[in-house]
């Protein structure tokens, strides 16, 4: 257990200074994009990144899981699944080719069939990079990451800003986003020693896909659901709306992606070793939950307080109309935490099936409230997802009850303390704007009095994750100074 936890801790470490270091790299360079682009250019990726995000679930899902889930995964599993995902994806990338004429014509723009049929190289670069994080995930090699994610983050983004200042327009978002992908593959390639050996087992990938397509197609029921929200408002309203829906789920979203995505990476290959025993990995859940809500609810609700002076610090006044998207979003990720931890749990000890399950009701409710909002504007497309999500954290919850003997009433305690401290700094920081100041200096004043105020009541009421992170560190700090 000891092994497991040390090996989690150092993970999330690793994870944690990728994401942050990385996205924050992608972050800034955003900005930039976004000052030398038109609102308009962003709604016209979004459009066709609903159909290539689709494309990419039958790659990005399903294989990669399956090979982390399987205890003895060996050289011929990885392999059999490395031909199995470069398979699929060139053949769904002619699909995509093929189909863009169609997707043009659906959006009465004929100009999306090139950056359609550009932009879908991802999707046979994603082949390649799947079993790669696989490989890395599984060994739980997450300094890997750190490179690969860091050096296609910061090349991409200044191929992207040179090309967007000489006029290139939606052509600098297209290039961005493949030569990202590129040099992630080509950095795993050099630094992960794992290449493909010539064999193929086809039992191996009739096991492999017997787990793996459960997950796949849940993940598709995912992936449409987000992504079928940009398919109606590209449809039904402008460009422009789309781009400020989206640019408005960014900033949470990137936020969210650096701390739960890290946690998520690294939970399911610990719960998957120790699928054998329920105390334990009710353990990992509990401490990856309350961690994983005591770093999110905080930043969340003080996003929400500072939104308005933020957009038009970061993006200019031209993309105020984001503020409220912003704001719903906030809400709508802080139900992650709770949902992220409770369906890793299942997909950990093998319940494929209860997961695709789950998924087919959520989505299915999803698709009811979407419809009923379709009529009273992008907003209210927006505010059905924050609905989606709380039934969402509901549902997940129900089966770890039995599980992992993990239920309502216990999770709701462990998630309370972090949300209750959260809501009083956010409180304390909207305050702060009755303050006639500069937005730059109102921004850094409301950001350090957030810090202060949440740290401080951590201390003061003993919070357990505060607790947990300051002696991890203290930890880590002692053992760098035995060392030297």
């Amino acid at each position: 257990m000891s092994t497991i936890k040390s090996e989690v801790a150092s993970g999330l470490v690793w994870k944690f200074g990728e994401r942050i270091l990385a996205q924050g790299v992608s972050f800034i360079l955003s900005l930039v994009l976004a000052r030398l682009l038109m609102p308009e250019e962003y709604g016209t990726v979004a459009l066709v990144m609903v159909f290539i995000n689709l494309a990419n679930v039958f790659i990005t899902s399903g294989l990669g899981d399956a090979l982390v889930q399987k205890k003895d995964a060996d050289e011929k599993d990885f392999s059999t699944m490395f031909y199995c995902s470069m398979v699929m994806s060139i053949v769904l990338y002619i699909i995509m080719f093929t189909l863009a004429p169609l997707i043009a014509k659906f959006y009465n723009n004929s100009s999306l069939i090139p950056i359609i049929r550009v932009l879908s190289l991802q999707i046979p670069l994603g082949g390649v990079k799947t079993i790669q994080h696989a490989y890395v995930i599984k060994r739980m090699m997450f300094k890997k990451f750190f490179f690969s994610t860091l050096g296609g983050t910061l090349f991409s983004g200044v191929v992207g800003i040179i090309l967007a200042y000489h006029g290139a327009g939606v052509w600098a978002i297209v290039v961005q986003y493949l030569t990202n992908s590129t040099i992630d593959m080509i950095v795993l390639f050099i630094t992960v020693n794992w290449r493909p050996h010539v064999c193929f087992d086809s039992e191996i990938a009739k096991k492999m896909f017997s787990y793996g397509w459960k997950l796949t197609v849940a993940q598709f029921l995912n992936t449409a659901y987000g992504n079928i929200r940009n398919l109606f408002i590209g449809k039904l309203y402008t460009e422009s709306e789309l781009a400020f829906y989206n640019k408005g789920d960014q900033f949470p979203n990137l936020i969210i992606n650096n701390i739960n995505n890290s946690i998520n990476t690294v939970l399911f290959p610990a719960m998957a070793q120790e699928n054998d025993s329920k105390l334990r990995l009710k353990m990992i859940t509990r401490r990856a939950m309350k961690l994983s809500a005591y770093l999110i609810f905080p930043i969340m609700i003080g996003l929400i307080a500072i939104s308005e002076p933020l957009i038009k610090i970061l993006l200019t006044e031209k993309w105020l109309p984001c503020v409220p998207y912003l704001c719903i979003s906030c809400v709508y990720w802080m139900f992650q935490p709770c949902q992220t931890a409770n369906v890793q749990v299942i997909k950990a000890l093998g319940r494929s099936d209860l997961y695709l399950k789950l998924e087919v009701v959520k989505k299915v409710f999803g698709i009811v409230i979407l419809i009923a909002s379709l009529k009273f504007g992008v907003l209210a497309i927006a505010a059905s997802n924050v609905v989606l999500a709380l039934f969402s954290a509901i549902l997940n919850i129900f089966p770890n009850k039995d599980l992992i003997d993990y239920g309502y009433s216990e999770q709701l305690k462990d998630l309370s303390p972090a949300f209750f401290l959260s809501i009083v700094m956010g409180v304390i920081v909207k305050l702060e704007e009755q303050f006639q100041m500069n937005d730059l200096l109102l921004i850094l004043i409301q950001a350090c009095t957030g810090v202060v105020v949440y740290i401080g009541l951590s201390a003061i009421t003993h919070n357990d994750s505060y607790i947990y992170l300051l002696k991890f560190a203290k930890e880590k700090i002692g053992k760098r100074g035995n060392v030297k």
